[in-house]
């Protein structure tokens, strides 16, 4: 249906194609290095075999695979996943921005700790906000 929806919008003119894009496939996040060389082998491993699936749920809307996403991508669980910081803060803005009643303080209070300037200068908080509004609009929610 989203497909059909784009399709729609670049037809239209409405929308570019750089517009319209798609959710990255969720290998792209996984490091080619072995967890092996981690500190934590054991949970890297984990953190890898469980990747796909939480990734799917977050992509999906689930707020706490969303979570665990962002928290991955901002501190690379145990060597498991590739440190994005900016890719981790736009998920956290993305739950911020989700109207969903599971929110809590944790996730405002994350914004802060992961989207920061202790973390991201003011380009990356920019190019966070921007990834943030592509994924919430492929999630389908609205301001």
């Amino acid at each position: 249906m989203s497909q059909l929806i784009a399709a729609v919008l670049v037809a239209c003119g409405c929308v570019s194609l750089a517009e319209v894009a798609d959710w990255p496939p969720a290998d792209s996040y996984v490091p080619t290095i072995s967890c092996q060389q981690s500190d934590a082998s054991e949970r890297c491993e984990q953190i890898r075999a469980d990747w796909t699936g939480l990734y799917a749920d977050a992509i999906a809307g689930r707020i706490e695979s969303q979570r665990k996403i962002s928290f991955c991508l901002s501190t690379g669980c145990n060597e498991g996943i590739v440190v994005e910081p900016v890719l981790g803060c736009a998920w956290r803005q993305v739950i911020a921005a989700s109207h969903n009643p599971e929110i809590n303080d944790t996730d405002r209070t994350n914004i802060d700790r992961y989207c920061g300037p202790r973390v991201l200068d003011d380009a990356g908080r920019k190019a966070a906000g921007d990834q943030s509004q592509a994924w919430l609009t492929l999630l389908g929610v609205t301001p």
